[in-house]
């Protein structure tokens, strides 16, 4: 599963999705997670009701499961919710790797029923109607 964070300096989660440098990318399992990738945006990307600027960060997490944040707008997770995934707020910053070790954790357990619904995004479902 891919889970992206929004950052300014690639080490914690400190940015709110609008506002961010960077989103960096990476793919967790309960076995070990990896970097896949760091997105930079340049620009004026302060707040200022222009929502065009999201469209390139939304592009960037389409794959992704699970999107931390210090902060995001109401227009723009509901924008990521459509894309069926699931925004964390991180309420102060916090390191990247300690969230991907924790996530880690809990995916080996018993993972909760918006995390289980998170994983199973990008997989097709299928239903067995045979076997009522």
């Amino acid at each position: 599963m891919k889970v992206a964070f929004a950052t300014q300096d690639l080490q914690r989660v400190d940015a709110h999705f609008g506002w961010a440098k960077n989103i960096a990318i990476y793919e967790v399992s309960p076995e070990g997670h990896r970097f896949v990738e760091a997105v930079q945006f340049d620009g004026d990307l302060e707040e200022d009701g222009n929502e065009d600027k999201l469209a390139p960060k939304l592009e960037a997490i389409k794959d992704c499961a699970i999107l931390y944040v210090a902060a995001i707008g109401g227009s723009g997770a509901a924008r990521v919710v459509a894309q069926k995934i699931h925004p964390v707020k991180v309420p102060q910053p916090e390191g990247i790797p300690e969230i991907l070790d924790k996530l880690q954790q809990v995916l080996g357990g018993t993972p909760p029923p918006w995390l289980r619904k998170a994983m199973l995004k990008g997989q097709e479902r299928t239903f067995d109607f045979d076997e009522v």
